[in-house]
């Protein structure tokens, strides 16, 4: 088997290089020496840039693009077996690895991996971790799945041996990888399009768990159902956190907004005080992200003073609450979510910060899971003032006929939302400018190209 060690750099190829993920890697690989080429579908911003550190970037993906000396071949999941590319380097016999083991080998190059797992925060928390350990000068390396503005982008390249990233549970990706601390934040019935039921989901968590060396550490909520389900039989050390069971070993006491919606708290460890905390982002979820960051800060003794460094610095990674302007009294936001539990969060967020009237244009992301939680979306939804319900946004998936966004449409109509189905991004801009007036906020909802909507209508 290929193994990627930092002391014996080799030639590798990624299929697919121009992802966010990928793309990533790429970089962090070719800045320790290893010579990296790749290709991609189309050019964009992130192929631009990977051509502007050296790195050969081939458009359109067919056989002659793979060198000749090339020690590996890096791949994701979406590349097909008669993918060109993919069946020439079968057809020379060069060694193939997919994405998710690709970062398991890169992660044994570091002592200390600090690995963020759970349905819904990932990219929050890990960027949270970030600004704290950032604050305390300890350069870390950092994998996250959006653009963050302390390390201008979703990569940073550090000299030490701790390294901050996601660890995604879709398609059980992260049981490749080999953690020494991980986060649970949360396990909740999400990609049933692979998964098969809550206990399927529950069973990987816990093998991800079972990952961590004795001498490692598990950070997890103690508010997820049955999580003992998850820690039993584990030889590492655990530690629970919680905003609601006082029992926990970090708990949250005396939640309180600001007048921006900004949470803080009194933080309690093993029921003794310990501080008080402020976030410049909004809603308990936050609140619940920040206390699994600052367990594995203070399980690393980072001091306390950076950690409060870290968590009043940070406001919000891209498409997390992210507030993108005003036009004619209207504050425009765009959040990611795009599972129910998600929308809770953003929508209760949402009532803590000012506005008058709640308007969510909001996007389903993929048929499989718009069919699973039609009825939890439904609900989720009626805690804006407006919906406005656009297209099913397809992802990786096929239309197959079974659910379309009407259904949606008609499941909050049976609430008695006020809901609109506008299928063209066009003619919801219309219906945006006329019917949004001063003092309302719209969120723009989803995990699809729904946020072009508020960036067209902000001209950016």
């Amino acid at each position: 088997m290929f193994h990627i060690n930092y002391d014996n750099p080799a030639n590798l190829y990624f299929i697919g290089i121009g992802g966010i993920s990928m793309s990533g890697f790429a970089e962090l690989l070719n800045s320790k020496g290893f010579n990296i080429k790749g290709s991609d579908s189309h050019e964009s911003p992130i192929t631009k840039h990977l051509e502007s550190i050296g790195i050969d970037v081939f458009y359109g993906q067919k056989a002659s693009n793979i060198p000749e000396k090339t020690d590996l071949i890096v791949y994701t999941a979406a590349i097909s077996e008669d993918n060109p590319e993919y069946v020439e380097a079968v057809r020379r016999g060069i060694p193939m690895m997919v994405r998710a083991e690709m970062i398991g080998q890169v992660m044994r190059n570091y002592s200390n991996t600090i690995a963020v797992s759970g349905t819904h925060g990932k990219t929050t928390a890990t960027s949270i971790l970030t600004h704290i350990y950032m604050a305390a000068e300890l350069d870390p390396t950092v994998s996250v799945g959006s653009i963050l503005d302390i390390i201008n982008g979703n990569i940073r390249i550090g000299n030490s041996q701790n390294w901050i990233m996601e660890a995604c549970e879709y398609t059980n990706s992260f049981l490749h990888f080999n953690p020494s601390t991980a986060i649970i934040l949360n396990v909740e019935e999400d990609h049933l399009d692979f998964f098969k039921d809550i206990d399927d989901i529950r069973n990987s968590f816990h093998l991800f768990a079972k990952k961590l060396p004795k001498d490692g550490l598990l950070v997890i909520d103690k508010g997820i159902e049955k999580y003992e389900t998850i820690t039993d039989g584990l030889s590492c050390k655990v530690l629970t956190y919680s905003i609601t069971d006082s029992s926990a070993d970090f708990y949250a006491d005396n939640i309180k907004f600001n007048e921006n919606g900004f949470g803080m708290f009194d933080l309690l460890i093993n029921g003794q005080y310990c501080g008080h905390f402020e976030l410049s982002v909004v809603g308990e979820h936050n609140i619940s992200n920040s206390l699994a960051a600052i367990c594995v800060a203070h399980a690393q003794k980072v001091d306390v003073s950076a950690i409060r460094e870290g968590l009043i610095s940070f406001r919000g990674a891209e498409r997390r609450f992210q507030k993108k302007g005003e036009i004619n009294g209207v504050t425009v936001i765009d959040d990611y979510a795009h599972h129910p539990s998600e929308i809770d969060a953003t929508l209760n967020a949402a009532k803590n910060y000012p506005h008058n009237r709640l308007v969510c244009v909001f996007q389903p992301h993929t048929y499989t899971r718009t069919k699973n939680f039609l009825k939890e979306f439904a609900r989720s939804l009626t805690k804006a003032d407006m919906v406005i319900i656009t297209d099913i946004y397809a992802a990786r998936e096929k239309d197959t006929g079974e659910v379309s966004s009407m259904d949606l449409y008609e499941e909050l109509k049976k609430l008695d939302a006020d809901v609109y189905y506008i299928s063209s991004f066009t003619e919801i801009k219309k219906f945006l400018l006329k019917n949004c007036i001063n003092g309302d906020m719209l969120i723009t909802m989803g995990a699809g190209d729904v946020f072009t909507i508020g960036n067209e209508l902000l001209g950016i």
